[in-house]
């Protein structure tokens, strides 16, 4: 599967399974919400107190599993995976980076004040994969 294929199919499909490497090398995986950019890259909101985030800046590696509500078409991507800061002020890099990744999945929020506050107290980061290699069935 060629990556470019890949990644339009992930952007048409933004549920995915993210897998990453726990300190034993064992996968840990999570359901993720991902957003693809018109960079091409991944983008997933994590919080830094959860396994994902530690296992990201440990070892920079993680896959995304994308399935078609039918299951029958899936991708894989791979990518080398960076975290953004974890966010500390309601107007900082982060927070907005955060915005931006809230309006590309959902929408405008009812109250972006209250938004940024609990991003904020959520120790929220991004988590930003740029894929290298894909592999599935579609």
């Amino acid at each position: 599967m060629e990556l470019a294929q890949a990644v339009d199919f992930a952007r048409k499909h933004q549920r995915s399974i993210l897998t990453t490497i726990r300190r034993n090398g064992r996968p840990q995986q999570s359901n993720v919400l991902h957003v693809i950019g018109g960079d091409g890259l991944i983008r997933i909101s994590i919080t830094a107190d959860r396994a994902k985030y530690h296992n990201l800046v440990r070892e920079p590696w993680a896959a995304i599993h994308v399935s078609r509500e039918d299951f029958f078409a899936y991708a894989v991507i791979e990518a080398i995976a960076s975290v953004t800061p974890v966010a500390e002020d309601p107007h900082d890099a982060t927070v907005d980076a955060l915005v931006d990744y809230y309006r590309a999945a959902n929408g405008e929020h009812p109250d972006w004040d209250d938004y940024r506050r609990a991003m904020v107290a959520d120790r929220r980061a991004l988590a930003i994969l740029t894929p290298t290699h894909a592999y599935g069935m579609l």
